[in-house]
């Protein structure tokens, strides 16, 4: 069974002025000589972390990183009372990666994405396929209004009903009807604390749901208040907003990616992310290699998810 690779430091790092006041946090790891790849962080708005680092052999690949627009080290943070999220947007989030690329000298490079970077990650080489070598997703999301419904509104709160009710807790009964929206409210309050209460109920759900087991440190995380408001926003800002996309939009142009070499890993038990979406992306684009985890949840680091991950990595970088 693949595990992750050791740890390793940045051997280069910065800010990049994208416009409209944003900048992004950005490093590069690995051989300066080595295979391009960029890793694209799920959220939106939970930034990157030294693990997601070690998902590549660092003697064969050179691998950016970065946080997106107002989360991690990025500036201005969306933890912060007067961010705006106006220019967060899936397709301002495209261009950063454009950016990104020119920046680094890329032509081509392999994109990895999961959770809400499967979802960038597929909006990404729909748009640019000609700049992608390899396209790797897992945790598929698309953004799909039962995909939105199922996790935020009904359906895995019948499997985690008390935490399901924590959740509930910051929002009144006469608004439960559309709770999407009413965390929408007071997640933009001009009241701090009606802000961070309700971050930390609708972070906290996340992270007491994101393994196939209760995993305490994951669920820590998602408890850390500048974390959880800067996750909570832009989340519910991409959510209120589809993801910026038309309906079913991911699924519909994967058609494009058919020359594009990928791979598709799911945990058949990932209540973030049902594997009913996963299955649609794989019928979508056969092309790709598909991989059903039988015994897996959502995170990255569950050992069947893990596992298939670092396969597809280590066989690209020969590639």
């Amino acid at each position: 069974m693949r595990t992750l690779y050791p740890p390793i430091e940045p051997y280069d790092s910065g800010m990049l002025d994208v416009g409209d006041g944003n900048r992004i946090y950005w490093e590069l790891v690995g051989n300066p000589a080595g295979k391009p790849v960029v890793f694209l962080h799920g959220g939106p708005g939970a930034g990157c972390s030294s693990d997601h680092r070690r998902l590549f052999d660092p003697d064969r690949y050179r691998i950016m990183l970065f946080d997106q627009r107002n989360c991690g080290r990025s500036t201005p943070h969306a933890g912060q009372m007067d961010t705006e999220l106006h220019s967060n947007t899936t397709w301002n989030l495209i261009e950063d990666i454009e950016r990104l690329r020119r920046m680094a000298g890329v032509d081509r490079w392999q994109v990895f994405g999961g959770s809400w970077g499967s979802a960038l990650a597929l909006a990404y080489a729909e748009q640019h396929p000609e700049r992608v070598s390899e396209l790797i997703v897992r945790g598929v999301f698309t953004l799909r209004n039962e995909e939105l419904r199922w996790f935020y509104q009904s359906g895995a709160s019948f499997l985690f009903p008390e935490a399901w009710e924590k959740y509930l807790a910051p929002i009144p009964e006469a608004e439960r009807d559309d709770l999407i929206g009413a965390y929408a409210e007071r997640l933009n309050a001009p009241d701090r604390r009606v802000r961070l209460e309700a971050a930390l109920a609708w972070s906290v759900w996340e992270g007491s749901t994101v393994t196939l087991r209760p995993n305490e440190r994951l669920r820590a995380t998602h408890a850390e208040p500048e974390y959880a408001l800067a996750f909570a926003r832009i989340e519910n800002h991409f959510f209120v907003h589809g993801g910026f996309l038309t309906p079913g939009q991911l699924i519909e142009n994967a058609g494009k990616l058919a020359s594009v070499p990928g791979v598709i890993v799911q945990g058949r038990y990932d209540v973030c992310t049902p594997a009913k979406t996963a299955f649609d992306l794989h019928r979508a684009w056969p092309e790709a290699e598909f991989h059903l985890v039988d015994d897996a949840g959502h995170a990255f680091t569950e050992p069947g998810i893990l596992h298939r991950l670092i396969e597809a990595t280590d066989r690209f970088a020969a590639e």
